[in-house]
């Protein structure tokens, strides 16, 4: 069982920590990812969060933009304390006019000219007048672009503040208190629209907050072992399906070296895997990463249960989901029977599960979780009866702080740089129904795309691809032959933050080459077509 002692403290109470307030901005959780990426650690909530509740202080905090006008009866406002806490406050497009709205509510009005995307920014300097002024603007041009994305703008300035920076459309682009530590701007110093931000969201993290910049993942491994050893105690043991990919392959890596053979990693080859996945997988793991590793062989019952399944991809999902919780919970039965036989270890009580910050964002966003495009293949979805209580390793990291997370672990750099691969597998790139030929022609048209990009030495630029089955015949002529054969759609994504992204752009010779090698190589395919559809509308799996 765990142990009942004091767990180590959460890192908002170990590091410098900027709190970020969202007001449900499409852009906010960059706010978060630049402060990372500039080793201060930041935390996300949503703008209600009131300020007693915390229970720990921040060192700064920064309001997010947001779709929506302070003065409507309707508009989300912070916690008043927040401009009581003694802390440096900085707001940002919607931030900036919740500050002046918070001083003076007559303030801010409908834009007459509403201003979207690059604009040059004046900064105003303010010799003579108290030094935390001109912070904000230290180091950067008098004349910057930054990315504009508002319709309303404050009239006037508040009483108290100053001009920081000014545009043709916007007078008051940029204020700061004349005595307090408080700012706004109405651009996004975020996004990277804005080639200086990056050193604005710095000079106020840093230079106005005094942030240390002690946020690095060697300190976070021996904070996050330390905090599962807590966890799960001298005995306690831990399950967690695996699948190749980089969190759960970082997950599994950082479980091991917290705890050993108590942390036993689960592959399900659901039969729907890329071309010698399970072999690779299995290599990586027991063999490299010394992981406690079980592979179960369920191909069979997975295709025999897609059997007819032809036109509805959630149908797909939620048989392949389901089943997937039916073998794992099996599975994780036989383990846990094994385990007590032995005085060593205690019972299994907990499952690893691979959850990212973003997720957390999404979760807590104070617009609420986003629509349903699609189901998310998840064993957090296991049946309560199983008893586990779930342990989330990752949940504070970014993808990208994950990939640095798996090489300061020692995962090989092949497994680091993976593309994502989707829970379901081939089976939603097979458009219509998944059976062992189809497979076969999915596997080995997608191994000779990726098997090129490699080669071509692309791998790394693209965030992901593949090759997926059209539910289509297309006539061609092979062998002097007439063919009535199927068609191949290659797709290849560039994506910060896979909410967004856009085709990657091949040398038409590049796709050629591909091209001829699908058709000449795979048997049953005429056609190869190439999908440059962004996201959205299209979505970055087919289905």
């Amino acid at each position: 069982m765990a142990t009942d002692g004091e767990l180590p403290p959460e890192p908002h109470q170990v590091f410098d920590t900027i709190l970020v307030l969202d007001f449900g901005s499409q852009y906010s959780h960059l706010i978060t990812r630049r402060l990372r990426e500039l080793n201060v650690y930041s935390e996300m909530l949503p703008c209600t969060q009131r300020i007693a509740d915390l229970s720990w202080k921040p060192k700064g905090i920064i309001l997010s933009g947001g779709p929506y006008s302070v003065y409507q009866n309707d508009a989300p406002h912070v916690d008043s304390a927040v401009f009581q806490l003694g802390v440096p406050v900085l707001g940002i497009c919607y931030g900036l006019q919740e500050i002046a709205w918070y001083y003076e509510q007559t303030n801010v009005l409908a834009g007459e000219k509403r201003e979207y995307g690059h604009s040059k920014v004046n900064v105003a300097r303010h010799a003579g007048l108290a030094e935390h002024i001109d912070k904000l603007f230290d180091q950067i041009e008098d004349n910057m672009t930054a990315w504009m994305s508002h319709g309303d703008k404050l009239s006037h300035l508040p009483e108290h503040f100053v001009t920081v920076a000014y545009t043709s459309n916007a007078p008051f682009a940029g204020i700061a208190h004349a005595r307090e530590r408080l700012y706004g701007i109405q651009f996004h110093p975020e996004v990277t629209h804005t080639p200086e931000g990056k050193v604005l969201l710095k000079n106020f993290a840093v230079s106005i907050c005094q942030a240390k910049t002690d946020w690095t993942m060697g300190r976070f491994v021996d904070k996050e072992i330390a905090r599962i050893k807590a966890l799960v105690g001298e005995k306690g043991q831990v399950i967690g399906a695996v699948s190749g990919g980089v969190d759960s392959t970082v997950a599994a890596t950082l479980m091991q070296q917290a705890i050993g053979d108590r942390f036993h990693a689960v592959l399900v080859d659901t039969g729907l895997l890329r071309l010698n996945e399970a072999e690779t997988v299995k290599k990586t793991m027991s063999r490299d990463l010394n992981i406690n590793l079980a592979v179960v062989d369920a191909a069979d019952l997975f295709l025999s249960r897609l059997k007819g399944v032809t036109d509805d991809p959630e149908k797909k999902r939620k048989i392949i989901g389901n089943t997937f919780i039916e073998v794992f919970q099996e599975k994780a039965k036989k383990i846990a029977a094994e385990a007590a036989g032995s005085p060593q270890a205690g019972e299994i009580e907990w499952l690893l599960q691979g959850t990212l910050y973003p997720d957390v964002i999404e979760s807590i966003s104070f617009k609420g979780p986003s629509a349903t495009i699609k189901t998310h293949h998840n064993v957090g979805g296991l049946p309560a009866t199983m008893n586990l209580r779930l342990i989330e390793p990752l949940r504070e990291l970014f993808k990208d702080e994950v990939r640095v997370l798996g090489k300061e672990l020692g995962v090989p750099e092949e497994h680091v740089w993976r593309h994502p691969f989707p829970g379901p597998g081939l089976a939603i790139r097979i458009l219509g129904e998944v059976t062992p030929e189809q497979l076969r022609i999915a596997r080995e048209a997608d191994h000779i795309f990726i098997t090129e990009i490699q080669a071509a030495g692309l791998y790394k630029k693209i965030s992901q691809a593949y090759a997926a089955l059209l539910p289509v015949k297309a006539v061609g002529v092979m062998g002097d032959k007439r063919v009535h054969s199927q068609v191949i759609a290659l797709r290849a994504v560039e994506t910060t933050d896979f909410m967004t992204a856009d085709s990657f752009e091949f040398k038409h010779t590049f796709l050629k080459r591909v091209s001829n090698r699908i058709v000449n190589e795979v048997d049953g395919v005429c056609r190869v077509s190439y999908d440059i559809t962004s996201k959205p509308p299209g979505t970055i799996e087919m289905e």
